[in-house]
């Protein structure tokens, strides 16, 4: 049986605790290009170990390093067996997916589902591998067979066949959430303070009388400036925005620009330029 090996990822490695993740099982895969895309999902989801099974057009196949996107490594430390019982030799269980329904009795799980199966598998010291079939017909049902649990993706049942990458990405995707989670972090902000809407609200206020805007309108200034105070307040404004609008809005009153636009101060330095430059006054 071939040896594996982990690809030396660098800052490409997935976070600690996903370094061990199942093995990626691609059984006779047909198109380089297909395989290096894989690799690509693999690393994107925290999944670093390869196997090939009987790849059509052989092995190492340049134009898998076309689609990889940087995931050379994995794609480096792939190992090719040459039956898929040999591929999961090693393994202390195995998931296939399937898109169709088998005559065997055996589990059935989500992809979701089976990523956190797959979790308690490894935390108790287990080996998992995950089968991958061909692009045009899945994997056979003595392949399937090999398998302890089936993985099936609940899709459109009129077409519910995925591209091969496609595949690997949804699972890997349940793997590395189901570890991870699915939370963004949240947006880090110095949110402006009651003050700082009210020093706005202000000069709002004190440019629209000084700019005549309540002339015709006197009888409606102070629900203008209610309705105005409102909408600053409903929406959620940072620190900086409202430094950003104040400085707009004293632009505005001033009525013309704090500085000259940088295109002109670059032709005023070029005139300056060319009416020093013209003469040598030692001549």
């Amino acid at each position: 049986m071939a040896g594996t090996f982990r690809p030396k990822l660098g800052k490409l490695a997935p976070p600690g605790p996903l370094r061990r993740g199942p093995a990626v099982v691609l059984v006779r895969p047909q198109l380089g290009e297909n395989i290096g895309a894989a690799a690509r999902a693999m690393l994107n989801c925290g999944l670093t170990e390869m196997r090939l099974v009987a790849p059509r057009d052989g092995w190492p196949n340049p134009s898998a390093y076309v689609l990889a996107s940087k995931a050379d490594p994995v794609l480096d430390a792939a190992s090719v067996f040459a039956t898929t019982q040999e591929a999961v030799a090693d393994m202390h269980r195995v998931y296939a997916t399937t898109a169709r329904a088998r005559d065997m009795l055996k589990p059935v799980l989500t992809p979701r589902q089976a990523a956190a199966a797959m979790h308690e598998d490894i935390a108790a010291g287990k080996r998992v591998s995950i089968l991958f079939g061909p692009e045009r017909t899945g994997l056979e049902n003595d392949e399937v067979a090999l398998a302890d649990i089936a993985i099936s993706v609940p899709l459109n049942p009129g077409f519910s066949s995925l591209n091969l990458a496609q595949a690997v990405l949804l699972i890997g995707y349940e793997w590395f959430t189901a570890e991870v989670g699915t939370e963004l972090p949240a947006l880090e902000a110095e949110w402006a303070s009651q003050q700082d809407i009210e020093g706005l609200h202000g000069q709002f206020a004190s440019e629209l009388e000084a700019a005549g805007f309540f002339h015709n309108i006197e009888p409606k200034r102070e629900s203008v400036l209610r309705n105005l105070r409102a909408m600053l307040q409903r929406i959620p404004l940072s620190a900086q925005e409202v430094r950003t609008l104040r400085g707009m809005i004293k632009a505005l009153a001033i009525g013309r620009p704090l500085r000259a636009p940088y295109s002109k101060r670059r032709q005023q330095a070029e005139r300056a330029d060319d009416d020093t430059g013209g003469s040598n006054p030692a001549g």
